[in-house]
């Protein structure tokens, strides 16, 4: 029996939300029971309409803890850790900071430094830029005859990404010649449409699918995120467990459902001015789930029109820190800057290593006071009087708090902040799993490089307006 098949540890690994210093009971200015009870209809409504929408079948990531190929997932990257030193994802957005996100959080902070011996896994590499000392550089570190190159793009003709897999097909043909280079190029994108699952067949690569009504910020729980993973050594059931434990907990009441509160602060936050929200997770591990929730956050609120078709402009900025080592950089900003922050911390109750600070300089009483502490303490008191300093000044801040870090608990956060972020989007009745912000750059950049159709794009460019050398300084 798995440890996430015992209920009272599943229990156990809950994930809480503390939100009490939103409310005005600890700060001035702070929300009541009533502006809750206010939006009581508008949550409800909100509520159904994701019910209906999940029903309908158009929120496909909902049924991603249920439903992934596991087996095949499994099998594939038990082959892939005998038959090669390294794995290279090239993916941009979600299909990079997802698989990021979780590697950090389980694996090892050093992974790739560590020996075979000690690692027992391929090492993990990302190139979701097209920097071009980026990727030359890496070249530097990685045999192309030793690693798989995981190709993630759901429609094949995102720019970044196909790019980069132009260039390494290339060179691996030259190298291994077409036939064995076939074995080190896996593709995961959509099973009908799009230009890499045209090529994943004409070339017979190996594939796996992203289901049709998965975008890519929310795909982090099919093949996208869990190849590389399982890759690694991770434990994707686990993982998809902690995930699923979470959609039961996500059909609450909404003021008894952790994804909906956390979508209603941040809706109220908004109304009340605090138009940027930081996420600041006190531990390493954690660092890019702040960078994967940004681009959720951003790419899915910040939006032009409502569904209604008016002019709206809304969104929240997301900002990522990192506690304790922001609050050296950011704090004081947060502390006496203006009032339009919300703060979200990531709490561990029990890390996974303990460390003891000796018992030296006893004769300087400045330093040595901290002899005998933990380090696990000096974070723990940091977070606390970190959030105690900003309630101080009335500043909002609550916390997400994670009983452990392992793949079950990360499985429910990821889950967690994805209904979040759906929930958010029904708040403010707009669609958030489209981004239309994102296309106008992406379609004058295939004009310039002339992508049969947008010839267009590129004649609307040639008649910009020359830049004024005025302005240059």
């Amino acid at each position: 029996m798995f440890e996430y098949e015992d209920k009272n540890w599943c229990e156990k690994m809950r994930i809480r939300l503390d939100f009490n210093n939103v409310m005005q009971d600890f700060i001035d200015g702070g929300f009541s029971q009533k502006n809750f009870d206010d939006l009581s209809e508008k949550i409800t409504n909100a509520a159904n309409q994701l019910d209906s929408k999940r029903a309908n079948g158009q929120m496909d990531w909902r049924n991603l803890p249920y439903n992934q190929p596991v087996d095949e997932i499994l099998d594939y990257a038990a082959q892939v850790q005998k038959n090669f030193e390294s794995i290279l994802v090239l993916g941009i957005g979600g299909s990079a900071l997802g698989p990021i996100a979780l590697q950090q959080a389980i694996n090892h902070p050093y992974y790739n430094e560590l020996p075979r011996e000690k690692r027992k896994f391929p090492k993990f590499y990302v190139a979701d830029n097209v920097d071009p000392e980026r990727l030359v550089y890496l070249f530097d570190v990685i045999d192309l005859d030793k690693t798989l190159f995981i190709v993630i793009s759901k429609s094949g003709s995102t720019s970044e990404t196909m790019s980069q897999f132009m260039i390494i097909k290339d060179m691996m043909e030259k190298e291994l010649g077409k036939e064995n280079a076939k074995s080190h190029i896996v593709c995961i994108t959509d099973s009908e449409k799009g230009n890499l699952i045209k090529i994943a067949k004409d070339e017979n690569y190996k594939t796996f699918y992203i289901p049709a009504g998965v975008g890519g910020r929310f795909s982090q729980l099919s093949p996208v995120g869990l190849l590389p993973a399982a890759i690694c050594g991770i434990d994707i059931k686990e993982l998809l467990a902690g995930a699923a434990f979470m959609d039961e907990a996500c059909k609450n009441n909404p003021q008894k459902n952790i994804a909906a509160m956390y979508a209603t602060i941040n809706y109220l936050a908004m109304q009340n001015g605090q138009n940027i929200t930081v996420m600041m997770p006190y531990a390493d591990s954690l660092k890019y789930i702040s960078d994967w929730y940004t681009q959720l956050w951003a790419e899915s609120l910040g939006k032009s029109v409502n569904n209604d078709g008016k002019i709206v402009n809304v969104g929240q900025t997301p900002v990522k820190a990192l506690g304790v080592t922001d609050q050296h950089s950011q704090i004081q900003l947060y502390n006496e800057g203006p009032y339009d922050k919300i703060i979200t911390f990531i709490s561990v109750e029990n890390y996974r290593e303990t460390i003891t600070i000796p018992k030296i300089f006893e004769d300087m009483p400045t330093v040595g006071f901290l002899g005998g502490a933990t380090h696990n303490e000096l974070i723990q008191v940091e977070h606390y009087t970190t959030e105690r300093a900003l309630a101080k000044l009335n500043r909002m801040n609550m916390t997400i708090i994670l009983p452990h870090v392992n793949e079950f608990v990360i499985g429910q956060l990821f889950y967690m902040l994805e209904v979040a972020t759906a929930f958010a989007g029904e708040l403010l009745n707009i669609n958030a799993f489209n981004q239309p912000g994102v296309e106008e750059a992406k379609n004058l950049t295939y004009g310039v490089f002339g992508k049969p159709g947008y010839e267009n794009k590129r004649i609307e460019l040639e008649n910009v307006l020359k830049k004024n050398q005025n302005y240059f300084v």
